[in-house]
């Protein structure tokens, strides 16, 4: 808040220093490059489709059951671990073209983003430069106004003392004192409505600060400006390739026909190629060979001596489990192959979904239609108004002549007394409404010959 305020104090705005703080601070224009940064996110999530998918998975599990006792083989409730890995990789083969379809609609969402921002900050620009126009309007309207009361004043003080020499009567008197109080009037009144101009024009731009806001004291002249030299229909064709409008309603008018395409790729069957990879590793005890127990078993007889026949007997050496990494080594499988899904009956949602995308892309062309028709009258209607603010300004100018003129041969016939006071206050209220309204008509043609221009793709700023 500080800086801001020094800022405004330290230093008076520009026309192009507002426009570009303006662009930088609003609020709506921070909103579509808030959107354009998505628009930018979801190309990269298209683009991603082509991509195989790889996971990564891992396992240990207890599982509690009655096992088998390797030394004794009696059945007793064990806890048994295991650990198994696995990689899994798909890619998508064909998908009916729906991730070419998805990437280039993501695309042109992206291009439609920046053009909406754009769009956004020309709009800003223009409320900028309307604000600043009435500033510099106010500004010399003030100025013309502090003089008119400076002239009154001294007029007063001239009649005071031809009252006080016996030359005029008394009420010239009354009737100069009224028109300084009318001349102090138009000045507050003016005064207020610059006020009230910088207020709107900081709030445009958003400052904290706004009591010590100033612009500079830029002098717009009137030119022959040579955009009403070119036809309506020539602003047109050049408006549809300046401006954002057209391009909006075409990006937009892509991405439904892409939505359209999107739908129907469902119709296609789905071929996609897989592989996938795992092992495994258990913690139980294992039998890892036999040792002799020094004791025998009878087995039998011999038929002839009747010699008893044993055999020794064995018991099983149990070991722990083997090596974590020799059993993923020698647990390992590899399974690969191709996979096809063909569609054959989904409730009619695929079907019902192309309906709506067409329904959509039929909506997205009238707009486009509309947008067309729009611009069409903007254009004719900008030119109409320019054309007729700059007559009303040449009369403005002509009128102002003529009334100043009048004034000096009013103040004439004054001086020797073929008029009076009143009517030399009149010629001098038609003067001063006649400076106001030149005021008021020249910059009303500036800033419509800016906007006609901006229709011709003259830029309002540079980016």
């Amino acid at each position: 808040m500080s800086s801001l305020l020094v800022y405004s104090q330290e230093k008076t705005w520009t026309l192009e220093e507002c426009i570009d703080y303006a662009i930088k601070n609003n609020i709506q224009v921070k909103q579509y490059e808030l959107e354009k940064e998505a628009a930018y996110l979801r190309r990269q999530l298209a683009l991603g489709d082509f991509l195989p998918a790889l996971d990564v998975s891992g396992q240990h599990r207890w599982t509690i059951a009655d096992q088998p006792d390797l030394i004794t083989n009696n059945l007793s409730s064990q806890t048994l671990q295991s650990t198994s890995l696995g990689l899994n990789v798909n890619v998508d083969i064909y998908k009916g073209l729906a991730n070419h379809h998805k990437m280039v609609k993501a695309r042109i969402d992206f291009l439609a983003s920046e053009y909406k921002s754009q769009q956004m900050k020309e709009n800003i620009a223009l409320q900028v430069i309307n604000s600043y126009l009435q500033i510099i309007f106010n500004k010399e309207l003030v100025k013309t106004n502090s003089n008119q009361l400076e002239y009154d004043f001294s007029q007063e003080e001239r009649t005071k003392d031809l009252v006080d020499a016996g030359v005029v009567p008394a009420g010239d008197l009354l009737e100069a004192k009224a028109t300084v109080a009318t001349s102090t009037q138009r000045l507050i009144l003016s005064e207020n409505e610059l006020v009230m101009a910088k207020l709107s024009l900081a709030q445009l731009l958003q400052l904290e600060s706004y009591s010590t806001f100033e612009v500079s004291d830029s002098n717009y002249e009137v030119e022959n400006d040579e955009i009403l030299a070119y036809t309506p229909d020539e602003i047109i064709e050049r408006a549809f390739d300046a401006l954002m409008n057209i391009k909006i309603a075409e990006a937009n008018l892509d991405i439904a026909d892409r939505n359209v395409k999107i739908a129907r790729s469902a119709y296609h069957p789905t071929i996609s190629g897989f592989y996938n990879f795992n092992s495994s590793a258990t913690y139980a005890d294992r039998v890892i060979g036999q040792r002799a127990t020094g004791e025998s078993t009878p087995i039998g007889f011999v038929n002839q001596t009747n010699q008893a026949v044993s055999s020794p007997k064995y018991q099983s050496v149990i070991g722990g489990p083997e090596a974590f990494f020799d059993q993923l080594s020698n647990n390992k499988n590899s399974v690969f192959g191709v996979s096809i899904s063909i569609p054959v009956f989904n409730g009619f949602k695929v079907r019902n979904n192309l309906r709506l995308s067409r329904l959509a892309k039929e909506q997205v062309e009238n707009e486009k239609e509309v947008a067309i028709l729009e611009l069409e009258q903007q254009v004719f209607r900008a030119y109409t108004d320019t054309k007729n603010a700059l007559k009303n300004y040449e009369a403005s100018v002509l009128t102002l002549e003529s009334r100043e003129k009048s004034l000096e041969y009013a103040k004439e016939r004054y001086s020797v007394g073929l008029i009076n006071i009143f009517e030399l206050n009149q010629n001098q209220t038609l003067f001063v409404t006649a400076q106001s309204n030149m005021l008021k008509s020249k910059y009303d043609y500036i800033f419509k010959t800016r906007i006609l221009e901006y229709y011709f793709g003259i830029p309002l700023f540079s980016n």
